[in-house]
């Protein structure tokens, strides 16, 4: 069944929610908001703090929020030169749901691999 929320007076089209996912649903851009709540971070201190990201994944996840208007670029001009990121005052307003996202896998994350466990331990399902 496919249910669709319209508000009164017709509303974001569903699309609309599917691009706003497309924004804040890799890990990278979830790794890199951690970093950037509490202030702003060198290139360098992102890449060094952010486990198992590449130079290649980090700059384009900058590039992409940068794009969309969450995170600010400031260069200095130092040799070489010195590059700070910074979320935006639209980027700060995800810090909340975020926040959300990470209580509820504190509260919840054991019982989702506990349903993985009991499901995959009933061995090979039948096709549907």
């Amino acid at each position: 069944m496919n249910i669709r929320h319209v508000p009164p007076g017709g509303g974001e089209s569903p699309c609309h929610y599917r691009r706003a996912l497309e924004i804040v649903s890799t890990k990278w851009t979830v790794l890199v908001f951690y970093e950037l709540e509490f202030g702003k971070k060198r290139y360098s201190e992102l890449k060094r703090r952010i486990e198992g990201v590449t130079q290649k994944m980090l700059t384009q996840t900058l590039r992409q929020l940068e794009r969309d208007g969450l995170v600010k670029r400031e260069v200095y001009p130092t040799v070489p030169p010195t590059v700070e990121y910074e979320l935006t005052p639209l980027g700060m307003t995800l810090i909340e749901p975020m926040r959300a996202l990470h209580q509820w896998t504190e509260a919840h994350y054991d019982a989702v691999l506990r349903a993985r466990e009991a499901y995959d331990d009933e061995g090979l399902r039948s096709p549907d």
